[in-house]
């Protein structure tokens, strides 16, 4: 038996200009994966918390000094979502110590989006009677931070914020 073997062939020389193909290849798909990339998180985020961190860090201390004088009031603010047909409602209660209602307070509410800014939804509450406040408008849903401040003249005296979830119907 006679066995039958292949002439084998030289293998490919590598040369200065393959070399330099492949380099300028290599680096060219990583050049556009970068630029795709860098472009698609640029485009797409846009859920900046803070401008300034440095500022913010600035206003610590009167943050802490407004959340403690908040906590001395010893307000009950509450917020109730309410289906009513097509529409979610937004219901604001706010009461003293004593559980009366306060009166002499503008409202301001936000829905925040966790994670892009750009969804976020200023909502204007109508004052029913003192001390309650009510906003009813179609709202998108999914999860977002509400955001409430009361205010007496231009001065903040409430703040708070919440994680609440809007379901669809």
């Amino acid at each position: 038996m006679q066995n039958a073997i292949a002439p084998q062939r030289d293998p490919r020389p590598l040369t200065g200009r393959m070399v330099l193909v492949c380099f300028i290849a290599f680096f060219g798909i990583v050049f556009a994966m970068n630029a795709i990339m860098v472009r698609a998180a640029t485009t797409t985020f846009g859920g900046v918390e803070t401008e300034s961190s440095y500022k913010a860090g600035l206003n610590f201390k009167n943050d802490v000094a407004a959340a403690e004088a908040q906590d001395a009031l010893h307000w009950k603010v509450e917020a109730a979502l309410v289906k009513d047909g097509g529409k979610t409602r937004v219901n604001v209660t706010a009461r003293d110590a004593e559980s009366r209602p306060l009166g002499g307070l503008t409202i301001e509410a936000r829905l925040y989006h966790p994670t892009d800014k750009r969804r976020d939804v200023v909502l204007e509450l109508a004052d029913v009677t003192p001390g309650q406040f009510q906003f009813a408008t179609p709202l998108p849903p999914g999860q977002w931070d509400l955001m409430i401040g009361l205010k007496r003249g231009e001065e903040t005296v409430f703040r708070s914020k919440s994680r609440i979830t809007i379901k669809s119907l």
